[in-house]
């Protein structure tokens, strides 16, 4: 049992997040979940509530580019406006990845993932913790350093942070200090 080719299904994962901007947090969940899937889909989903800083379609060539930094070649991007497990079902996911980076992160991902089970108890929800390194560090924080003139490479790609510094200044919105 288990032998045959023929029983063999392709283990899909989707990891869904705003990444406004994508971070070098995000770049390690998406490695390491990689590696326990067949194929991770990169979901970026519009979250308006998070007043977004890029356009999904920004997001979703940012998040792509990353990717392909990576050399992941078993990692899709595409974006979604949709209830994730709908999205995660249209995907033939069997897993969701999730990253966490402190006590409230896992307050808030362990509601979802006991919502989720209940709407589909076929999809389990992974939590990846984040590289203690890279824990701090979230999009939202990110954005405001940026606004506030500060350095932000050590938390995202150089291209990335040039395409958030470029925005800040686009929109005037560059500190005094």
């Amino acid at each position: 049992m288990g032998d045959h080719v023929g029983d063999f299904r392709e283990r899909i994962g989707v990891y869904p997040g705003t990444f406004d901007p994508v971070t070098r947090g995000h770049r390690d969940i998406i490695r390491r979940g990689a590696k326990l899937v067949d194929r991770l889909i990169i979901g970026v989903t519009t979250n308006m509530s998070k007043n977004p800083m890029f356009t999904p379609e920004e997001r979703i060539a940012m998040v792509r580019r990353d990717v392909v930094e990576q050399g992941l070649t078993n990692v899709e991007v595409t974006g979604f406006n949709a209830l994730l497990m709908k999205f995660a079902e249209h995907q033939g996911a069997s897993v969701i990845v999730r990253g966490l980076r402190a006590v409230a992160d896992f307050e808030y991902e362990y509601q979802m993932a006991g919502m989720n089970q209940q709407l589909n108890n076929r999809i389990e929800t992974v939590f990846l913790m984040a590289d203690v390194s890279l824990q701090p560090i979230a999009s939202k924080l990110v954005k405001e350093i940026a606004m506030f003139g500060g350095d932000i490479t050590q938390f995202v790609s150089e291209s990335v942070r040039d395409e958030v510094v470029a925005r800040v200044r686009s929109q005037g919105q560059l500190g005094d200090y």
